[in-house]
């Protein structure tokens, strides 16, 4: 049951694409593999070739009409053909860049009423209306837009974020659980007792910025490796990935990406605002990691209470220059390694 509702979704969609719909108040329409007590579930597209989730209704059944930002519409519409007069509740995608993140949409729709179809607490009428604004609910705030976009050292700073979780995800494909960064944890990635920081720079030389004191201690009783990229910006029409590319691919290895796309909200990153992210494109020109211990420069709340700093100075925030030959950096087999045991530890 893993990928069934999507593969009829993309299967539907793109058969129905093949034809063209002759007027613009019509859909072309085909089952998918979830049914109601008035009927299937269709996926659809107009004369524009949008995509559309009509899930049927009562004609009394009252559908709450939304519209966010020229993304997501919903509505009740009524369809007949030469047998059948029925009611839906219409769910579209208006913009075609957001089609793969409409069909994660509609597949969570189509879990959870495939879930509720089996609860025989929940009268079958409202099963499907009910699935549908629980889950619609839970993602309306991934397709808004957002009020100011992320800046370039943001965008530098997920890219390089994006690149870990990238490697953990090829292996693990719920390994998005141990980004903990977006949710306020003191390191990047988070298992039971090791850590990850991740620190991206855009400069000529390895150094960077620390802020607060916990991002440099390891967790209690675990260990804590820093990962050091350095990456510059593509020149136009050169090679290169933007974040874009990197969520994309992030998406199609993860298991849950409305857990993901939460994740990306939490950072300011909003599926709707990716045409604004397409560029700029990175490269990455050196990639280094370090095991965060004694020797490591840093400066952490041991040294303050050393030093005989008040306890009311905050906000400490200071820069590690790695240019220097020490501290040395790990081979890459203690990297995997420690990377290995964190998502043992997850599971």
């Amino acid at each position: 049951m893993s990928d069934i509702f999507r593969r009829a979704l993309e299967d539907g969609w793109r058969n129905l694409r093949l034809a063209p719909v002759s007027a613009d108040n019509r859909l072309r329409t085909a089952p998918l593999p979830v049914t109601t007590a008035r009927g299937p579930v269709l996926a659809a597209v107009d004369h524009e070739g949008h995509r559309h989730l009509l899930v049927p209704v009562a004609g009394n059944q009252h559908v709450q009409e939304i519209q966010d930002g020229q993304v997501l519409r919903l509505r009740k519409r009524p369809l007949e053909d030469e047998e059948v007069y029925q009611h839906y509740a219409d769910l579209g995608c208006l913009r075609h860049d957001l089609d793969d993140v409409f069909t994660g949409l509609c597949d969570d729709i189509l879990r959870e009423m495939h879930r509720l179809g089996e609860d025989e607490r929940t009268p079958p009428s409202p099963r499907a209306l009910k699935a549908l604004h629980r889950v619609l609910d839970r993602w309306r705030a991934l397709f808004r837009t957002s009020g100011r976009p992320l800046g370039p050292e943001q965008l530098a700073g997920l890219y390089g974020e994006l690149h870990i979780l990238l490697r953990l995800l090829a292996v693990n494909s719920s390994a998005h659980r141990l980004w903990t960064g977006p949710s306020g944890r003191p390191h990047d990635f988070t298992s039971g007792t090791d850590a990850v920081e991740v620190k991206t720079t855009t400069g000529a030389a390895l150094r960077i910025r620390v802020h607060g004191l916990r991002q440099l201690e390891p967790p209690e009783g675990g260990s804590l490796q820093l990962a050091c990229l350095r990456v510059e910006r593509a020149p136009e029409g050169g090679t290169g990935t933007s974040v874009v590319d990197l969520v994309g691919q992030a998406l199609r290895l993860c298991d849950d990406e409305s857990t993901l796309l939460g994740l990306l909200a939490d950072v300011g990153y909003l599926t709707v605002d990716a045409r604004r992210y397409l560029t700029p494109r990175f490269l990455v020109r050196d990639e280094r990691w370090y095991a965060v211990a004694a020797g490591f420069p840093r400066i952490t709340t041991a040294d303050l209470a050393v030093a005989q700093v008040p306890g009311n100075v905050t906000d400490v925030e200071y820069t590690v220059d790695l240019t220097v030959p020490t501290p040395s950096p790990l081979p890459m087999t203690e990297v995997e390694r420690h990377l290995a045991t964190m998502l043992g530890e997850s599971e």
